[in-house]
């Protein structure tokens, strides 16, 4: 393929593109570049499998060290399994790009974004989501776009598009809007309790970039001679689909009508019905056409009695305005929470339940040397809040394998854990390390959400000072032409058969969280804005029900969590803290049980769940770590003996002698004779020398000074 570029100028900076020099045998690739920062994305396609009936698209993106000029860790010493946020920017990346493949399409294609060269302050993921929409455009594969992505952060009171890392970390917001020619198709934000108005600003500010970035697409499309691919679906014999649509339409409708609230019940009725068509196919004669069809495809009768039943849902929507549980469009299910629910050995717990949906979400407290290491390309070295989301199969009534967790699993943990973090209270405040555990113990629609809410119930039981507490809810849509009704709390027959799922979290003063996603070419932006403002009281109703069950943190953690206590150090003290071999700090930690953790500046964290033992550590720390002057009194125990003298420890890895004619008031002949290995002594410092060598002494010592230093060596 010949070689081109083309180079975008977007807000102040350049992001290039560049076709035909690498990877020539994918279907399509593309280098985006922006500053240092160089993403290669390829899309190939390949001829579709026998008996498939969905959309097999793979998303990966790839993280390699080199990028950033480093060496992996471990044994092996190269990449192994995606860190946490490569797995992000893969499901960012296929998130807006699977709803715009025609529904009919059954051909493999897989999508690989690899970051080649990483720009600390350019972050790769925005740039590989449009990439892999001209990267599929190049490799000619049917596709309703172009699509791209920005990222939009709020630094003072401007919007700016595509940040920095520094300026996302130091602003209150961080969001990425991508989109079509026909509107938003996917939201990903975090923020620090931005109001709803500030957010459809920043929404709309980054889908007018977004607009930008799809018409360069299409220029330089245009200028390589490359248009979009359209292909047909292919022609399908509609005689048994006829027949299912005609045998299933009025007794499904009849069972949508009966606005069942209960699940289960409304699933067997379906069930009963489909069961009915079939046995009906089954009784035809063998050369029946319909029998025929079906024995040829018997995927047909499922997939058409599930559009029946969608076509119905949603015209039962538009029509009626009324769900198939009977709720009103903004009607929430019924809400209840409770707090210590596990025993108190768990630091905090939390059950929310909504309606069907029911999440359990515990609290583990940990010492700073507990935040998890990230091992990956972008900035960030620690993380001290960590939220994990599982999905069990029992939680929708199914049995399956039980595996490691899923990108769905890594995605809900990750929303939950950005909805969380605005309110958590800093460091220097409150030191622990955080661990969240959410286990979803029964699904029907916006676990993750639940998952907040959850959440933030086990954090405020935990005693954790959350600046505000956090809810969430889940908000849907259906569009049949022009007609739009948008559903507040959707259940997940509404999510599984509806046009939008947006998830949106906050406290009662903003936004914490939102994620976006269609199934649909996107929305316009007054229909996004509409669905922010009514997921607002729908947020603030679940926020009451949360605070009938706790209003406030727990003035007292539990009596199994770890009590912190910091102190600082100057750093030239560290090395003997820690001592040869990790001696000393070993021996501290044997001694009192508690658990040390030291950082470069000096600042140690002592923690243990008895509080009596971490300040028994802190006394042997300050003690080793107390400057030393002549005159100085100690309670210090004989080590060894030599000739001329007796070595005293005073202080936890401090030793000094004390010189045959510094142990007594007369002439000693033998050390032996006044001292043994093991003696508790009263010594004073009589000089400290030019090499910092210590000499004791037990003459000249006052009986209130030895006092002093029996009382301090028994303090805690």
């Amino acid at each position: 393929m010949q070689e081109f570029e083309k180079s975008i100028s977007f807000d102040g900076r350049d992001i290039r593109l560049k076709v035909g020099t690498l990877a020539p045998q994918a279907g399509g690739a593309v280098l985006i570049e922006s500053g240092d920062t160089a993403v290669l994305v390829a899309a190939t396609r390949a001829k579709g499998r026998e008996g498939i009936d969905f959309l097999p698209l793979l998303v990966d993106y790839e993280e390699r060290m080199y990028a950033a000029g480093r060496i992996p860790g471990g044994f092996l010493r190269r990449e192994g399994r995606p860190p946490e946020r490569a797995t992000l920017t893969s499901r960012l990346i296929d998130r807006p790009l699977r709803p715009l493949f025609p529904s009919w399409l059954r051909d493999d294609i897989q999508v690989v974004a690899t970051t080649m060269s990483m720009d600390e302050s350019v972050p790769p993921d925005v740039l590989a989501v449009t990439g892999a929409s001209i990267a599929v455009m190049l490799a000619k594969i049917p596709f309703n776009g172009p699509m791209a992505a920005v990222r939009v952060g709020l630094v003072g009171d401007d919007f700016v598009i595509n940040p920095t890392y520094k300026e996302i970390e130091t602003g209150d917001l961080d969001l990425v809007v991508a989109g079509t020619p026909d509107g938003v198709i996917m939201v990903e934000a975090g923020a620090n309790q931005l109001p709803e108005q500030d957010m459809i600003e920043a929404i709309d500010f980054g889908y007018e970039a977004v607009r930008d970035l799809i018409q360069a697409q299409r220029d330089f499309m245009a200028e390589m001679g490359i248009e979009l691919v359209t292909e047909e679906a292919p022609p399908v014999d509609p005689t048994l689909e006829n027949f299912i649509r005609d045998r299933a339409t009025t007794p499904v409708k009849e069972v949508l009508a009966r606005f069942e609230k209960d699940k289960a019940i409304r699933e067997a009725a379906l069930d009963e019905v489909k069961s009915s068509i079939s046995k009906e196919i089954e009784a035809l004669p063998d050369e029946d056409p319909v029998k025929v069809a079906a024995a040829a495809n018997a995927k047909v009768l499922s997939n058409t009695f599930k559009e029946v039943t969608k076509t119905l849902m949603r015209r039962q929507v538009i029509d009626d305005g009324m769900r198939v549980d009977g709720r009103k469009l903004d009607e929430i299910r019924p809400i209840s929470c409770q707090v210590s629910v596990l025993p108190r050995r768990v630091h905090g717990s939390g059950l929310f339940n909504r309606g069907l949906t029911q999440v359990l979400s515990a609290v583990t407290l940990g010492s700073p040397g507990d935040a998890q290491a990230l091992d990956d390309l972008h900035p960030d070295e620690q993380k001290r809040y960590l939220h994990h989301y599982n999905f069990p199969p029992y939680s929708v009534g199914e049995t399956r394998p039980m595996r490691s967790p899923g990108r769905r699993e890594v995605g809900h943990g990750a929303l939950a854990e950005r909805a969380l973090v605005p309110v958590l209270p800093s460091k220097e405040q409150f030191p622990y390390v955080i661990r969240v555990v959410s286990e979803v113990l029964s699904s029907n629609g916006s676990t993750s959400m639940g998952s907040v809410s959850g959440s933030t119930l086990a954090l405020m039981d935990a005693g954790v000072p959350l600046v505000k507490p956090v809810s969430g809810a889940a908000m849907g849509l259906i569009k049949e032409g022009d007609e739009i009704r948008i559903l507040t709390d959707i259940q997940g027959l509404e999510d599984f058969l509806g046009d939008m799922d947006f998830k949106v979290a906050g406290t009662d003063t903003g936004i914490t969280a939102l994620q976006l996603d269609m199934k649909i070419s996107g929305l316009p932006m007054e229909v996004i804005a509409e669905a922010i403002n009514k997921a607002q009281p729908a947020r603030l109703h679940i926020l009451g029900k949360m605070m009938e069950a706790i209003n406030t943190p727990r003035s007292e953690m539990s009596p199994f969590a770890p009590r912190l206590l910091t102190i600082k150090i100057d750093p030239e003290f560290i090395g003997m803290i820690i001592g040869p071999g990790g001696k000393n700090i070993k021996g501290i930690t044997e001694e009192t049980g508690a658990k040390i953790d030291i950082a470069d500046d000096g600042t140690i964290t002592i923690s243990a769940v008895d509080g009596e033992k971490a300040k028994h550590a802190r006394s042997i720390i300050q003690g080793m770590t107390r400057k030393l002057s002549a005159g100085d009194v100690f309670v210090g125990k004989v080590t060894r003996i030599i000739p001329i003298g007796a070595f005293v420890e005073f202080l936890p890895g401090k030793e000094g002698m004390v010189h045959i004619s510094q142990l007594a008031d007369h002439r000693v002949g033998k050390v032996e004779d006044e001292v043994a290995v093991g003696d508790e002594v009263i010594i004073k410092i009589r000089e400290i020398d030019n090499r910092g060598r210590v000499n004791l002494t037990r003459l000249g010592i006052h009986p209130d000074e030895a006092t002093a230093a029996r009382e301090t060596q028994n303090r805690p």
